[in-house]
């Protein structure tokens, strides 16, 4: 066993008998590589990625090949979930190389950390135009030896470029409504109209792009903005990229129409598809979006949650049976698995075919027409309705048969801040006490067993804790704090959130440029970098921003708010040459330029004011609520000094350093806030709701 058995992430523990003679990354592997005069070998990867798990097996897993590997290099195993800063810094590196990147990543550094050549995947043998790994390893390792000043003098120089990457100047502007107007435009210009979603193959739930178009189609209205959406939920939900049986859904698609998925299931997607699809339904009231965002957290809640509440990182792509085996279907399958009155109904209503879409098998996709389908089979669309359900129980019990997909039971901080923003808000928005249970426990373990004794970590693991927590886990955390007090109304969260902007002013700010990524806790990289574009989940300084914004708006610091915009203007350029790529920072500066909003709720009966509220998507605006607005003299000081008007519960609705009088009558609050009256049953400390039926 190597050095990787004592890791605390599980991806780096499945290397831990290979007879590669692993580091992580850390003091210890860069110290060997200068005692020896060798450079270092970095892998990069993580548990879901299925092509990770093939070079692993042909290469990693290789006695020959790790003999070389062992001769010329120090080879260094890196997850890039539990590391986002080696995997972002080196992602870049490798695509000013390469012009491309992805994972696994296989990077080449000095001694210093320097990077100076690398790729992606590398097959055993010559293949498809690829170099083979073992020829790519004796031609580092000569290079090294016999060309060294141009190696070292190539890698100083990316190093540099590294460094001054985010060295640019805040933007000459504060960036401003006509940005947003125009990158609304670009990113609406850039939707699928056939198949839904934005680009071409391979694709991926746009996160950053919906939270955009969400936040812009309330404001503004365009009708164009709302196909755009609806046209990408809708696709994705009837696509196989969404597992149509278990709920939840995979990491994307490798085509153009959401058909066949990379089967992989990733908290950070899931956790954010639970937030659109139930902001879309309080939009729309499509009862699709609410079926599809409460089967997604139902997944969560079954598969992807630790008996203490915290959630888990991921389930692989892969199985025994293979990628994707453990959801494909054939003809065969189905009819064996069903009686055939089922089975006439469930081939054509998943797209079950003979020739099928992965080696034979069919992914399970709902494009079929319900209508046409009950006539056929000379049902009533209630008959058809209650058959579908049999189907799916008796596809499902088939299918927990079979050898599940390995799970990565670690825990992320900011990926569970997701989760927790997400089940609050679809709380809130469904009256799902549940779901506000399960986000109240998911918190409370983030911030009492996700640390130690220096503070916050990225990740936990059977009580093992890893690297410090960067500033997309502080921030990401803060907000979901903060929509947890939007549910609850309990200002410990407040408090809790405020404690983490502290931390990030002091450990992550650079003033008036924006964040740094790493903080003093972290080992210093060859260049310090800042987190402005969107991955799957939004980037670390729009995260910032928007905790930023929304805590200033309940506690009244609005000191708070220039560090925000410090953020917006670094990332202004990149707002307006790359809208897609910065859809998170685009809903903050959105959230500004509109005029974020508060409203401060006070009386013990105030259900009917909360409803309002509560019901709907209400961009860029913070509420609160107390019995009595002497609550305000406490952490959340947007309550201060309200009080019932006319001895009952009222609202107080404020923008910018202007408030309006307070209202009484539910009518009266919606009509402030440009809102419709048709809500949800309220949930909260003034309403209780049993959970909605299943």
């Amino acid at each position: 066993m190597n050095r990787l058995g004592r890791s605390s992430s599980p991806y780096l523990r499945q290397h831990a008998l290979n007879p590669v003679d692993w580091f992580e990354w850390g003091p210890e592997a860069f110290e060997e590589a200068r005692a020896r005069d060798r450079p270092i070998l970095l892998s990069v990867g993580y548990s879901a990625c299925h092509w990770c798990h093939v070079m692993a097996r042909e290469s990693f897993e290789s006695p020959a090949i790790a003999a070389l590997m062992n001769a010329s290099f120090v080879n260094v195993k890196v997850d890039r979930e539990e590391r986002p800063d080696v995997d972002a810094l080196y992602m870049e590196a490798v695509q000013r190389m390469t012009g491309r990147g992805g994972w696994p990543m296989t990077v080449f550094l000095t001694p210093e950390g320097e990077p100076f050549h690398g790729g992606t995947y590398f097959p055993p043998v010559p293949r498809h135009g690829m170099m083979a790994f073992p020829q790519l390893l004796d031609a580092v390792a000569a290079a090294w030896r016999e060309r060294r000043r141009d190696v070292t003098r190539q890698a100083r120089a990316l190093a540099q470029a590294l460094q001054t990457a985010d060295q640019a100047g805040p933007a000459s502007r504060q960036p401003g409504a006509d940005l947003v107007a125009a990158a609304e435009t670009r990113v609406v210009a850039a939707y699928d109209r056939l198949h839904g979603g934005f680009g071409g193959a391979p694709k991926f739930p746009s996160h950053g792009v919906l939270e955009f178009l969400l936040g812009r189609y309330v404001r503004a209205g365009r009708p164009e903005t709302a196909a755009a959406i609806t046209g990408t939920l809708d696709a994705m939900a009837a696509g196989g990229v969404y597992d149509q049986l278990g709920g939840g859904f995979h990491r994307y698609a490798v085509d153009a129409s959401w058909t066949v998925p990379h089967f992989e299931k990733m908290l950070y997607d899931n956790a954010q598809l639970v937030r659109h699809y139930a902001l879309a339904w309080s939009i729309w009231r499509v009862p699709r979006y609410r079926v599809v965002a409460e089967e997604t957290a139902d997944y969560l809640l079954r598969e992807m949650r630790h008996q203490d509440g915290a959630f888990y990182a991921a389930q692989d792509a892969d199985s025994s049976g293979g990628e994707g085996a453990a959801y494909t279907w054939t003809v065969a399958q189905v009819r064996a698995a069903l009686s055939t009155e089922l089975a006439d109904a469930a081939l054509p209503w998943y797209g079950v075919t003979e020739t099928g879409d992965v080696a034979g098998a069919s992914v399970l996709t709902a494009r079929c027409d319900a209508d046409a389908l009950a006539s056929r089979l000379g049902l009533t669309a209630q008959g058809l309705e209650g058959r579908l359900q049999r189907v799916r129980e008796g596809l499902l019990q088939e299918r927990r048969r079979r050898p599940p997909p390995a799970t990565d039971t670690k825990v992320l901080l900011e990926w569970n801040a997701l989760a927790v923003d997400a089940l609050a808000r679809a709380g809130m928005l469904f009256g799902r006490l549940d779901y506000l249970d399960a986000a109240r426990t998911a918190a409370l373990f983030l911030l009492d067993q996700v640390r130690d004794d220096a503070g916050a970590a990225r990740s936990w693991h059977d009580g093992r804790v890893g690297a410090p927590a960067f500033l997309e886990d502080l921030a990401a955390l803060g907000d979901a704090l903060l929509t947890l007090y939007e549910a609850t109304y309990d200002p410990m969260w407040v408090a809790r959130a405020r404690e983490l902007a502290a931390e990030i002013l002091e450990a992550f700010l650079d003033p008036g440029r924006g964040f740094f990524r790493n903080g003093p806790r972290h080992d210093p990289l060859v260049a310090r970098q800042k987190d402005l574009t969107d991955t799957p989940a939004p980037s670390g300084n729009a995260m910032a921003a928007r905790l930023l914004v929304r805590l200033a708006g309940l506690t009244g610091e609005d000191e708070l708010v220039d560090h925000a915009l410090g953020a917006l203007r670094v990332g202004g350029g990149l707002m307006e040459r790359a809208p897609a790529a910065t859809g998170a920072l685009l809903s903050v500066l959105d959230d500004l330029t509109s005029g974020a909003r508060q409203v401060a709720i006070v009386g013990s009966d105030a259900a009917d004011l909360l409803a309002v509220v509560r019901g709907t998507f209400l961009p860029g605006t913070v509420v609160a609520w107390a019995a009595d607005g002497d609550a305000g003299t406490g952490v959340v000081r947007l309550l201060a000094g309200r009080r019932p008007a006319g001895g009952r519960p009222a609202a107080y609705v404020c923008q910018g350093t202007v408030c309006g009088a307070p209202v009484t009558e539910p009518k009266a609050l919606a009509s402030a806030l440009g809102c419709r009256l048709e809500q949800p049953a309220a949930t909260g400390p003034t309403a209780g709701v049993k959970p909605a039926a299943r």
